[in-house]
């Protein structure tokens, strides 16, 4: 059985950078803003929930440490692999392959550089953006100026209008179909809107699921559509073919 790393669950380490949410601060974000990317097939980020990732490439290196001597945000997005069903991890040529145009800005959360020189991070997930264009890039990673003007709504304090005890109800069959093993009471104790967000992110779905989760427009939108998928595994008596997100080495 396959044990499930949840992303929604609060490192437990000090955080070593912590964006100031302040008015000001989170204006800025409404307006286009030069953000710098990691390009990763089948890994979801969404606003309020935390992803660790493991820097060991050059390029992704040089990203980290501009982004900790700057503001700390680093955007999340799928890059786009025509003919392959969006399936799997990019070909190794495929340096820069077209991304999907709407990702997720995350904040430095922690960081913390090994012996090696690789960085171990927590981004926590802020607000979604759409990618306005590409520039040039700096260092050897990708930039693009974001807009997040349209994602205001990911911003809001209202709580969700959704039926959590639904969504668990399916997430048990669904996870007992997959032989998937979760906690149900740290679940039970998430949030609605987190824990939409944290099974939109921790659950196997295809990387084309995954993007549709993330550009759902509201947490009650992202809810319906996650309980249809996973209620679409539950009608299909055998997949054809079977999806992990990659391991980040």
């Amino acid at each position: 059985m396959e044990s499930i790393r949840w992303p929604g669950t609060r490192p437990k380490a000090t955080p070593r950078r912590r964006f100031s949410y302040t008015a000001a601060a989170m204006n800025e974000l409404l307006e286009e803003h030069t953000l710098s990317i990691f390009p990763l097939t089948g890994q979801l980020l969404l606003p309020g929930i935390y992803m660790p990732l493991n820097i060991f490439e050059e390029r992704y290196l040089n990203m980290v440490e501009d982004a900790l001597q700057g503001d700390g945000r680093i955007g999340m997005v799928q890059p786009m692999i025509p003919g392959l069903d969006n399936f799997g991890v990019p070909p190794l040529d495929l340096n820069d392959p077209e991304l999907y145009p709407v990702g997720c800005c995350g904040q430095l959360e922690q960081s913390e550089q090994q012996a090696d020189g690789r960085y171990l991070i927590v981004l926590e997930g802020v607000v979604r953006f759409r990618i306005v264009r590409e520039l040039k890039q700096v260092r050897g990673y990708r930039r693009v100026s974001a807009d997040f003007a349209e994602f205001e709504i990911d911003r809001s304090a209202a709580k969700p209008a959704i039926d959590q005890q639904e969504i668990l109800s399916v997430l048990d069959r669904f996870a007992r179909q997959s032989d998937l093993e979760f906690d149900p009471d740290l679940l039970a104790s998430l949030s609605g809107r987190r824990l939409v967000n944290t099974l939109s992110a921790a659950l196997p779905f295809t990387p084309v699921e995954k993007q549709a989760l993330l550009e759902a427009r509201s947490t009650e939108d992202r809810a319906s559509l996650l309980t249809s998928l996973m209620a679409m595994d539950l009608e299909t008596v055998t997949r054809t073919d079977s999806y992990s997100p990659p391991t980040i080495n």
